[in-house]
């Protein structure tokens, strides 16, 4: 709380604060984003019910709003059931300066755009009042958090009206009041006491601790009672510091100094904690598809493991298998990592992760939100069968508000952060593009390190490599917002990889596999998307990308070179039939311009006797350039014909040119809430939710060959694609507000698949005669973030077989893994401190053994001079079960105008040798096995403003 005098005699307390009992005028039709727009029907009967109120004064403590039936109606009371917004989340204007030397008060009556998450999305000042006061409430309002609007428990949009006050309060006079005389101090000591609140209302906090610490180092204690009032008496003379602190609330701290026979009053004001930008592994739409994962951005900065990176916070989630060690793949419902599509903002992207996994492409702070589909997903999305993750960017922060922004003008503020830990270091800056108007940007890059300590490390300890990978990636975005209605974003990100390797010693087995080594991907997109209502019952979302991947691989005389020049462009129409129906219909082209250079042998099919070291090998070598073309439409419908019941089909139409053939992919879900406390006129339903849903889909999703298996040297032309049939049935049961569980079943029919024969020339033939299935049961109980704690248990069963031809034997697929355990979780112990935990218990991956029979071990190539062995049953052998304990320890400091946070993350805690692969000796003879990790401690310090 500041102070200042006033010209008059009496000193005068500056208060910010809101009218808790300002109610909204006009609830209606939210007209500020896109995403809501197929809901609009439904503010009709939400806009009359509200001004059927008119703007009569509302109960204290309730959200502002009044909503009630029209009295002329007779069938009123079977309307929907409607319910306004709810502030949950203040944020406090700063005071304009000329206005508070001149002692000016104001009440600044703003109009306030809410989407379907509680987000305010516009605040604009309905009749202006000057001096400063419109735009800091505007300001504010923006960091305003809502619980959202529903209409029969269900999220949905709204404009309310809302008065923001700015009003100069007298203060409680100094010294002692004719009618309550102070009482004597104590000689020689002073008293300390006051009054605790929460900042942006007159709310008490109590139960708040307070220290007092004297320079000695003497410490004094107390806490708020009821009413955020506290007092210590009889403190020695001196100077002393402060410190006020509360479970969920930034600490105070301030310095005074006690005279003699004095007493002190303070009243104080302590903000709620912000946790920073909000990653939610979800869109914002209702779902169109079975299944998607949802992850929020507390769980993603906090879960150990991961150093804070919100994507591989995906690897934490039922149905995403382990990869092998230092792979970054994503392996989902034991599909092949080729099967599994990345997408950034509808463009896709060749990656996910940086080499060894050690890192994401996009870091956390300019992320949106994750969709993740392990299955049954939306016909937007093809040409895969496994699973979607579509990684959206957020618009830059031009925020002027909260405990790093700093009051300017209606433009904007500046944000920024600095990160560095032992595997990366990155900056991030974003804010206002200049004197531009409703322009903004935000530029971040990011950049490995742990080369330059490891490589001494390495070279101290004799190791036979002494290099480490090397990434670095970056992302600038300019966004432009000309109307409440529209959104124009530009965006150029990349990331590059890059491993050198002088191999001097090269394995007894294949001696041809030595000298230089090198390894590089990168890739570049530039991206435009355009978002817009056409009119209140159709909107359009366009994106248009362009850019470049390469990938280059070189070992001895063995070469693959790739380069693509990648062009896409999808668009959706959404438009609004009638109430509950909704129909999206869209493109999905890619064009890509390529050139490949590969001079390497063909390798052996799965189970197939390894052929021998390189050097006997025959290598082929092919050169060639072309264009890929792969347009796609589509077509979807939301059909909600009762508010329990939402059924989605829909139906994708692709071709690709280098196979020269067109799939057809129809699919449909619904979900159906059996029980829902909300619809059945549970009042206390916010207070306890015990939602129950069924759901389930099936689908037809058809994947290309890959532009390999249709080249004329290494492949075969005119494959068909291959062909998935998903079905998945499941239920959620919400136990309480914090405590949910999901149990899903899933089987895939894999049909058609490419597979590769011998050939009567010697070589290999491809064609579609590989079948498999996989089928497994997903289990997630998940206690969601509280104030102090969030975690969850996950469990995966599953089974994953493939067959090559009808002739041949089944086999589990390499990637198939029974058993996958995860349990994890975070407590915040107070004062900035968090500590979490992850245990995980997997079965082993499935490898290839060589023969047992010392006799039958290997053969010698005397051509080579090597062994080449003889192979039992493909992926046969499963490597010992994987178990490892992940810790997190995070701290954090809240300045005034900026934060510093520190943690430390540890993996693999009691340094378990987990077995990631099968070694042998020069002749077979002998085996041991090839260990992953050891622990692997992360400091890192973070600061923002």
């Amino acid at each position: 709380m500041r102070t200042r005098k006033l010209p008059s005699s009496r000193r005068r307390t500056l208060v910010c604060q809101p009218d808790p009992t300002a109610a909204p005028l006009s609830p209606g039709v939210r007209r500020g984003t896109s995403l809501g727009l197929f809901l609009a029907f439904s503010f009709a009967s939400f806009s009359a019910a509200a001004q059927g109120s008119g703007t009569g004064a509302v109960p204290s403590g309730s959200s502002g709003a009044v909503v009630k039936p029209a009295k002329d109606d007779p069938k009123a009371a079977k309307k929907p059931k409607l319910v306004p917004p709810k502030l949950v989340k203040f944020a406090s204007a700063p005071y304009p300066e000329e206005a508070q030397k001149a002692g000016i008060q104001a009440d600044v009556v703003l109009e306030l755009t809410i989407d379907q998450d509680g987000k305010v999305t516009e605040a604009k000042s309905v009749e202006p009042v000057g001096n400063g006061f419109d735009e800091a409430a505007e300001a504010a309002a923006l960091e305003f958090v809502f619980e959202p609007a529903t209409k029969d428990g269900k999220p949905i949009p709204a404009k309310i009206r809302y008065k923001y006050s700015f009003t100069l309060t007298p203060a409680e006079p100094e010294g002692p009041g004719p009618e309550e005389p102070t009482k004597p101090a104590v000689p020689n000591t002073g008293n300390i006491g006051g009054s605790l609140r929460i900042a942006g209302t007159k709310g008490p906090l109590a139960g708040a601790q307070i220290l007092v610490t004297s320079n000695a180092g003497v410490q004094t204690g107390t806490t708020t009672d009821g009413q955020g009032r506290w007092k210590l008496e009889g403190l020695p003379p001196g100077k002393y510091d402060v410190e006020i602190s509360s479970p969920g609330f930034t600490t105070g701290k301030f310095p005074f100094e006690i005279e003699p026979g004095k007493e002190y009053e303070f009243d104080y004001a302590l903000p709620p904690e912000v946790e920073g930008e909000e990653v939610t592994v979800q869109g914002v739409r209702p779902p169109r598809e079975v299944t998607r994962r949802t992850v929020e951005r507390r769980e993603i900065a906090r879960i150990p493991g991961t150093s804070g990176d919100a994507l591989r916070s995906l690897q934490s989630l039922p149905g995403v298998a382990r990869p092998p060690g230092l792979a970054g793949l994503l392996i989902v419902r034991g599909s092949a990592p080729q099967d599994t599509a990345t997408f950034v903002d509808g463009s896709e992207v060749p990656l996910i992760y940086h080499f060894g996994g050690l890192s994401s492409v996009v870091p956390t702070e300019l992320l949106d939100r994750i969709d993740f589909y392990p299955g049954n997903f939306s016909a937007r999305y093809g040409r895969v069968m496994g699973g979607i993750v579509d990684v959206a960017l957020r618009e830059p922060d031009i925020s002027c508000t909260g405990p790093y922004g700093k009051a300017s003008d209606k433009k904007g503020c500046y944000h920024g952060m600095a990160q560095v830990d032992l595997i990366d270091a990155r900056v991030l800056v974003q804010g206002p593009l200049g004197p531009l108007k409703n322009w903004s940007f935000a530029a971040a890059g990011r950049r490995s390190w742990f080369d330059v300590w490891l490589k001494p490390v390495l070279e101290e300890a004799g190791a036979g490599v002494t290099s480490a990978p090397v990434y670095d990636d970056y992302q600038f975005i300019v966004d432009h917002k000309p109307d409440s209605n529209s959104r124009l974003s530009m965006r150029f990100f990349g990331s590059h990889d890059e491993l050198e390797l002088l191999i001097k010693d090269p394995a007894a087995q294949d001696p041809a596999f030595g000298g230089n080594l090198s390894f590089s991907t990168s890739f570049w997109r530039a991206q435009m998307l355009y978002e817009t209502k056409l009119s209140k019952d159709l909107e359009l979302n366009t994106m248009l990308s362009v850019g470049e991947t390469k990938l280059g691989f070189s070992v001895s005389s063995f070469l693959f070179d790739l380069s693509l020049v990648p062009i896409e462009t999808r668009s959706e129409f959404g438009w609004t039939l009638t109430k509950g129906a909704k129909l999206n219909v869209g493109t999905d082209i890619q064009i890509v311009p390529f050139e490949v250079v590969v001079r390497a042998p063909q390798p052996p099919r799965p189970g197939e006797p390894d052929p021998g070291p390189f050097v006997t090998k025959p290598p082929l070598e092919q050169r060639q350039k072309g264009t890929g073309y792969r347009p796609a439409w589509y077509a979807e419908a939301e059909v909600t014909p009762t508010p329990r019941l939402r059924v989605v089909p829909g139906v994708r139409l692709d071709f690709a040119r280098d196979s020269g053939h067109s799939d057809l992919a129809p699919r449909i879900n619904a979900r159906y809430d059996i029980v829902n406390p909300t619809l059945d006129g549970d009042e206390d339903a916010g207070k306890l939710a015990m939602r129950t849903t069924i759901k389930g889909g099936v689908g037809v999703f058809r994947q290309p060959p890959q532009f390999q298996e249709t080249d004329d040297v290494f492949g075969t032309p005119g494959l068909e694609s291959n062909q998935a049939l998903h079905y998945s049935v499941g239920v959620e049961q919400e136990f309480t507000r914090h405590i949910e569980l999901g149990v899903e079943g899933f089987y895939k029919d894999l049909s058609n698949l490419v597979s590769r024969q011998a050939a009567d020339d010697g070589g290999f033939d491809y064609g579609n005669r590989g079948t498999g299935y996989t089928m497994g049961l997903e289990t997630l109980l998940k206690y969601k973030p509280d104030k102090h704690f969030f975690g969850w248990v996950a469990y995966t069963l599953s089974r994953s077989v493939r067959q090559e031809s009808p002739e041949e034997d089944e086999y589990l697929f390499q990637y198939d893994q029974t058993h996958n355990l995860t349990m994890l979780g975070s407590y915040r112990l107070g004062r900035g401190w968090e500590f979490g935990a992850r245990f995980r218990v997997i079965s082993g991956s499935l490898d290839t053994p060589a023969l047992s029979e010392p006799a039958l071990t290997a053969l010698y190539a005397a051509d080579a001079g090597a062994y080449t062995p003889l192979q039992g049953e493909p992926f046969s052998e499963r490597l010992p079960l994987f178990h490892q304990l992940d810790i997190r320890v995070d701290k954090r400091w809240q300045f005034r105008d900026w934060r510093l946070s520190a943690y430390l993350d540890v993996q693999n805690v009691y340094n378990n040798a987990a077995r990631e692969a099968i070694l042998y000796n020069y002749n077979f003879s002998r085996r041991s096995y090839q260990q992953g990790l050891p622990l692997i401690p992360s400091l890192g310090v973070r600061g923002e403003f």
